[in-house]
């Protein structure tokens, strides 16, 4: 096709210069002294053109020679930069491999063409990446030493030179990551720290931030990722409901006194005030405080839709609301009658019904629902031995020191 066309181009100029040059009979007159050339103008024009493709070829092939030393150079850091993003791309599949020494040596020797070569001394993001696979390998072959002064490196020229920003970016989460394989917490709390606020919000940043709060036991710092990773779509629904129950847990396990339990629970997010195994755990924490009228406040909402709750939710809300039993008024008496009218049963709601109707000096009715959940066999053993113990009680009160006794022993055969 290519062919064709040179030929079609070849028979235009031809026509062209038939019908233009074919009948011009003008001459061109050349004067020296008494001297006088006369040539056709045809002649004229095409000696001309001659000569000046003849002269820019001329000076083509001197500027050629004369550019040859540069031109040289240039290939020969053109090789040498060939050759550094070899080695480079080598240490980078090497690593990958987890051929961490090879990785290593691989490296090391792209920094070294690099620092042979001056007009490569430019390229920033090759220096730091260099640095960076260097401290990689280091991390995983355990010399801390060699890891973090490549680190440091890779800081200091991404720091200083803008084109490397990005790759001081990824050199500072690689850092916290390593901090956490350290078991460093604060280390990693402090390198995300210094992270810029739109890297900070990052999913991968967020999570190397959950886990160094986890490890450094900050659980409401913990929590409060969570919440941001969740926002991010970074777990499924089904793993973020439990992550963020089990952090909720760790931060009411964390707490000292009341008034930081009432923080807490006032400072959580709405959607873990709504879980009843949450808010279960945060009246369970109240009562060990001595606040079981507090507890019994915030069970109130679960308690009055019991029976929407799941059997596991009713089960711990009603070993908490079991658990604040101490001082229960007389206004409780109407919903713990209608729960157990509507589950008449469900062990754990005639245990919390048990144990408030004990506390109110209701025993008669009272034995016979902590009965029911003594011998419930779907319970835990946890509830029922509470149920046994709160039965001997009731017995030794009354003097029936047989009773009592069997009643430890079932309690015992539940531990």
């Amino acid at each position: 096709m290519r062919l064709t066309i040179w030929f079609v181009l070849l028979f235009a100029v031809a026509v062209v210069a038939a019908t233009t040059l074919g009948t011009n009979d003008g001459l061109a007159s050349f004067y020296w002294g008494a001297w006088r050339l006369d040539v056709s103008l045809n002649l004229f024009l095409l000696v001309l053109i001659g000569s000046c493709f003849l002269i820019v070829t001329v000076i083509q092939a001197l500027n050629s020679l004369v550019g040859l030393p540069q031109r040289a150079r240039e290939w020969r850091v053109a090789r040498r930069d060939k050759s550094g993003q070899a080695a480079l791309r080598d240490a980078l599949a090497q690593y990958f491999g987890g051929r961490y020494t090879r990785a290593q040596k691989s490296a090391q020797r792209a920094l070294a063409i690099q620092v042979e070569t001056p007009e490569l001394a430019q390229d920033n993001e090759f220096t730091v990446l260099s640095h960076l696979l260097a401290a990689g390998s280091a991390h995983r072959l355990q010399n801390r030493k060699l890891r973090d002064e490549e680190l440091r490196r890779a800081l200091e020229i991404a720091r200083i030179r803008p084109a490397a920003r990005s790759a001081e970016e990824g050199a500072r989460l690689l850092a916290a990551e390593w901090a956490l394989d350290d078991r460093d917490a604060p280390r990693a709390m402090q390198l995300l720290s210094e992270l810029p606020l739109g890297v900070a919000r990052r999913t991968h940043a967020l999570r190397l931030k959950l886990q160094a709060a986890r490890l450094g036991r900050q659980a409401q710092e913990a929590l409060k990722t969570a919440r941001l990773l969740v926002k991010h779509q970074g777990f499924s629904q089904t793993a973020a409901i439990g992550l963020l129950r089990s952090l909720a847990f760790e931060a009411l396990d964390t707490v000292h006194d009341l008034d930081q339990l009432r923080r807490l629970w006032n400072g959580l997010d709405a959607a873990d005030r709504r879980d009843a195994f949450v808010a279960a755990r945060a009246a369970a924490r109240a009562t060990s405080f001595g606040a079981a009228e507090e507890a019994r406040l915030w069970l109130r909402p679960f308690w009055d839709r019991l029976t929407e709750l799941g059997s596991e939710e009713r089960a711990a809300v009603a070993e908490a609301l079991a658990s604040a039993a101490a001082g229960i008024g007389a206004e409780w008496l109407p919903r713990l009658e209608s729960a157990c009218l509507a589950m008449p049963r469900d062990g754990s709601v005639a245990l919390a019904a048990g144990c408030a109707l004990a506390e109110r000096g209701l025993w008669g009715k009272a034995r016979t629902l902590l009965e029911q959940a003594g011998g419930d066999a779907a319970l835990v053993a946890a509830p029922r031995r509470k149920a046994w113990i709160a039965l001997a009680e009731l017995a030794a009160r009354e003097g029936d020191t047989a009773s009592a006794a069997r009643c430890y022993e079932a309690a015992a055969r539940l531990a």
